[in-house]
């Protein structure tokens, strides 16, 4: 039964780009971006003819990365300067997107990059492989850490904040916004494009749904390690994204449920990572309650408070 574990950590890590860069724009930005179910599917179209075309995986994971700034720019432009609104804005892209990345993968459906670079194929043992990308995962959150305490991530994160307060400082808030929504789009980008070489092939419908799983990873490590800085946040984003991949690779286990009830798997998961913090918060509320009144009453010498007789 665990031994779809390995796989499923070297999956979460590499769609823990994807979750980094949702949690920048619902966490960060307080931004619905739906763009990214078709920025995802863009960067493994992209990563998929560069490699197909000779290119080298470095060369073609650079070139995703740049095409999902690019499509998350041009959802930012239309929040921003079009005013149109943000959950809207991420809804036209994701749909223009997906006429875009069929063009880019020529027509096809799906496209097979098997022969060609794979990350780390080289390294053995497995171990030592899910290590390197484990480092290169870590490598990249600590520089977006970085960036989040520069003058224009501090900003950044202000603007997802209270945006009017920091328009009054004399701070460009559309530009921070389409900072913000650029880079996340790159990350998701950047994420599809090395599941594409992980898995061998590119699909048109890859991207369907990722920004539930992404919310799901986000979620889900908060709920364990908690958002005290921005640190552990995005620490906390990985670990989701890796526990999320071990949770439906060991529920796809279960006998009587099969692949294709991945999606309610992945529902049933955000379902219950958002409800159980609000049962506990009740919980919580509750318990301090009781405790407040049981303190109350034992000063009055168990009479109720409000002077009976």
């Amino acid at each position: 039964m665990f031994d779809s574990i390995p796989g499923a950590i070297e999956s979460g890590l590499l769609y823990a780009l994807m979750a980094l860069g949702v949690y920048i724009t619902f966490r960060i930005l307080d931004f619905p971006d739906l763009t990214v179910d078709g920025s995802f599917t863009t960067g493994g179209a992209v990563a998929a003819i560069m490699l197909t075309g000779g290119h080298s995986l470095t060369i073609s994971l650079l070139a995703a990365f740049g095409a999902g700034i690019v499509a998350g720019l041009c959802t930012g432009l239309l929040h921003t300067k079009g005013r149109v609104n943000g959950l809207l804005s991420g809804i036209l892209m994701m749909i223009a997107l997906h006429s875009i990345n069929l063009r880019i993968m020529g027509g096809a459906p799906n496209i097979s990059v098997y022969g060609t670079e794979q990350l780390f194929s080289s390294v053995s043992p497995y171990w030592v492989k899910l290590l390197a990308i484990a480092g290169i995962i870590l490598l990249i959150k600590l520089l977006l850490d970085a960036f989040l305490h520069t003058e224009v991530g501090l900003a950044l994160r202000a603007t997802g904040d209270n945006a009017r307060m920091i328009r009054s400082f004399g701070a460009n808030t559309d530009l921070t916004k389409i900072l913000g929504i650029s880079l996340s789009n790159g990350l998701v980008a950047l994420s599809g494009a090395l599941i594409v070489q992980q898995s061998s092939f590119a699909d048109l419908s890859m991207g369907v749904g990722m920004i539930v799983i992404g919310l799901a990873s986000v979620i889900i490590g908060e709920a364990i390690l908690g958002t005290r800085t921005v640190f552990m946040a995005t620490l906390a984003v990985i670990v989701g994204s890796v526990l999320y991949r071990i949770i439906v690779a060991l529920a796809l286990r279960i006998e009587g449920l099969k692949a294709s009830d991945l999606k309610l798997i992945t529902a049933l998961i955000v379902i219950i990572a958002l409800v159980l913090p609000a049962i506990q918060r009740t919980w919580k509320q509750k318990l301090m309650a009781k405790k407040r009144s049981a303190e109350l009453t034992g000063k009055s010498g168990g009479k109720p408070i409000g002077g009976g007789f």
